[in-house]
């Protein structure tokens, strides 16, 4: 039977229509950002229930995201303009699948013939759950990506397909090891922004990488080169499995203690301040500032800004260089709640640990899809110089891993505090205005 489609939502390039006529059981696809692989992938799926439509049949899809939020826009964003375009009505609906992991939040769509589309979070559990051809978005940024493996093959095995697309994210977990695996099994398909630009994708390469600003991320997210991690301080790896959607959002802050970190720099470098509140024993980064070139008086009223907003407990500053009267200044508004860090190949030592530390217990929260956080992590490396004395380094670009270093002095701020419960001490007279309490173990 011949099946006459109709025409997709939006004309697709050519390396988009290479990616939706490979029928292939197995395929895998390495794309750049922002090119439309979950798009391309929603596309195929939605015609393949049509096709099944066609033929008085009915087949079934699982979308795996790393994310409610990635698995929502899937929907909304792939599957719903898709269906439309083909001319399908379709039911949709939510509900809390249960497992043995906790409840996942689900969106299910239901086409005509019976075919079913479900997204959900992925994880282990979601992955075992579904007999169907499944679509893994995102996967080398899924956390236990080994582990979502292992769970869903056996599923699968009946005859499903399976869809693998993504960004790279370092030379580690289960989409690294597949895309470099020396097999025939899969199709696999490399688009990077130069071919997506060739085959017709609007973008001016050129303003993308300056505006980028970090040639690590232009090479991984957008060259699609695994970058080397074995001397990197922290491993993209780690790096995502502390990236949370209610990171990075000020309205999610519940009135706790803080702590702050403040790298200072002016001509050169950033001039960053990170926040971050503590719940129970997890900082969750609740607001970020970042200045160049700007004057010392608006870097203070930055300071100024957040120290009135939040709760602070303590706030660790860069006093190094320049930084003397920055930490002087601040002292002497604030009193004992600030401290001032002199950078030495010691404390940046300290420092570098308590913050690894904190990613590798994922005592900590950032936000996710970040791409300048994320490669700033990424390029602080550790280096032994010819006496032995470790060091920390990192490539110069636009900056020098300043957002690390404020996010490192703010886990430095919470070092030895942050384990017990904590309470406002008010001092001036009994004042119970925030600003002027200090915060001690409870």
């Amino acid at each position: 039977m011949t099946i006459l489609r109709p025409a997709p939502a939006v004309q697709l390039h050519g390396y988009q229509q290479r990616w939706f006529l490979d029928r292939s059981r197995f395929k895998l696809g390495k794309f750049a950002r922002q090119t439309g692989k979950t798009f391309t992938t929603t596309l195929e799926i939605v015609d393949d229930a049509f096709e099944h439509a066609m033929q008085e049949r009915r087949t079934r899809w699982v979308i795996l995201s790393r994310g409610e939020r990635q698995a929502r826009e899937a929907m909304q964003e792939g599957v719903f303009p898709h269906a439309k375009a083909y001319g399908m009505a379709l039911e949709a609906s939510e509900f809390d699948w249960v497992g043995d992991s906790g409840s996942h939040r689900a969106l299910e769509v239901t086409l005509p013939g019976g075919s079913r589309i479900t997204a959900l979070p992925a994880n282990p559990d979601t992955a075992r759950g579904f007999s169907s051809n499944v679509f893994l978005d995102e996967f080398a940024f899924h956390k236990d990506s080994g582990a979502i493996w292992k769970a869903l093959f056996p599923v699968i095995s009946a005859g499903w397909k399976l869809r693998v697309t993504s960004t790279p994210n370092g030379k580690s977990g289960k989409f690294y090891e597949l895309d470099t695996a020396d097999d025939d099994v899969w199709s696999r398909h490399v688009v990077d922004i130069y071919q997506a630009v060739a085959d017709g994708l609007p973008r001016n390469i050129e303003e993308l990488r300056a505006g980028l600003a970090d040639e690590d991320a232009w090479a991984q997210e957008y060259e699609l080169q695994y970058l080397d991690e074995a001397s990197s301080w922290l491993s993209y790896d780690l790096i995502s499995s502390c990236e949370d959607e209610g990171a990075g959002k000020p309205e999610g802050y519940q009135g706790g203690p803080c702590f702050v970190g403040r790298d200072i720099g002016r001509r050169h470098d950033l001039h960053v301040i990170w926040v971050s509140e503590l719940i129970g024993d997890v900082l969750w980064e609740r607001e970020r500032t970042e200045q160049k070139r700007a004057t010392f008086a608006d870097m203070d009223m930055a300071f100024d800004d957040v120290m009135l907003r939040y709760n602070v407990a303590r706030a660790c500053i860069d006093q190094t260089g320049m930084g003397e009267k920055v930490v002087e200044d601040a002292q002497r508004r604030y009193g004992g709640r600030v401290e001032g860090v002199l950078f030495t190949a010691a404390s940046k030592l300290i420092m570098a640990t308590q913050g690894k530390e904190r990613f590798e217990d994922r005592r900590l929260r950032i936000p996710v899809g970040d791409v300048p956080l994320r490669s700033d992590l990424h390029k602080l490396r550790k280096v032994v110089g010819p006496t032995g004395v470790p060091r920390f380094v990192a490539e110069r670009d636009d900056d020098h891993a300043d957002r690390t270093w404020a996010i490192f002095l703010g886990i430095n701020a919470a070092a030895d505090l942050g384990r017990g419960a904590w309470r406002p001490v008010a001092s001036g007279g009994g004042n119970t205005d925030h600003r002027d309490k200090d915060w001690i173990p409870a």
